[in-house]
């Protein structure tokens, strides 16, 4: 347990809390590896604290990728208010770029669930023209809800009233989200779907229907 929220401490809701006794915790830009209030959730190794692991048994490369640079990389990506407390933005190599806006999907699936007829949901980019990608949502539907234009529209118009315009999801499909056998969702096939749909050339057969918010009138603007 490296971030949590002591007893007596101000609750936020929705974020992690601060660091606890025995971890020097740093936000670190992977880009430039400098320190700052927005990055990914590293631990100081000097001096190293005693919780952490010592390597990846039998895994020496995963071993140094891990512990380089003076830090242990937790792979996660996190944001630090002024207060200190810090919030978990999603796994590295899930964030990704809109019109150079940095996006989480973990953040944009937690707006998606909060609509009753979403059991679970999945957000990944999508390749477009103009804004290098665009978020999409994989959705599954919780039971007495089916899948078709109205839904998908009502879906869309909750997420353009709950998030920023820079962060709405563009385009959505109902699908089976693919796991792995412990649960987790395999958001690289999801991923693989949508560069095979919108990274150019034929489209291949088998894709869910999709709707987009230009599909919507009331959703332009």
């Amino acid at each position: 347990m490296q971030i949590a929220n002591n007893p007596g401490q101000t609750i936020k809701i929705g974020d992690m809390g601060k660091p606890l006794p025995g971890y020097d915790v740093e936000l670190v830009d992977p880009a430039t590896g400098v320190e700052g209030d927005d990055g990914e959730l590293c631990l100081r190794l000097d001096p190293r604290p005693v919780g952490l692991m010592k390597a990846y048994y039998g895994d020496p490369e995963k071993t140094a990728d891990a512990f380089r640079g003076g830090y242990y990389h937790t792979g996660d990506m996190a944001s630090r208010d002024e207060r200190g407390i810090i919030t978990y933005v999603g796994r590295g190599d899930d964030v990704f770029k809109s019109s150079d806006y940095r996006l989480s999907p973990f953040e944009l699936e937690s707006v998606l669930i909060e609509h009753p007829a979403v059991a679970e949901a999945a957000v990944v980019p999508s390749p477009d023209p103009l804004k290098l990608s665009v978020p999409k949502a994989f959705v599954v539907l919780a039971a007495g809800h089916r899948a078709g234009p109205e839904l998908a529209e009502d879906i869309l118009r909750h997420c353009r009233d709950h998030l920023a315009p820079f962060k709405r999801i563009r385009r959505l499909e109902f699908a089976e989200l693919p796991k792995t056998i412990s649960g987790k969702i395999r958001r690289v096939e999801l991923r693989h779907s949508e560069e095979l749909r919108h990274g150019g050339g034929a489209v291949p057969a088998g894709l869910g229907i999709e709707y987009s918010e230009s599909d919507f009138p009331g959703l332009k603007g």
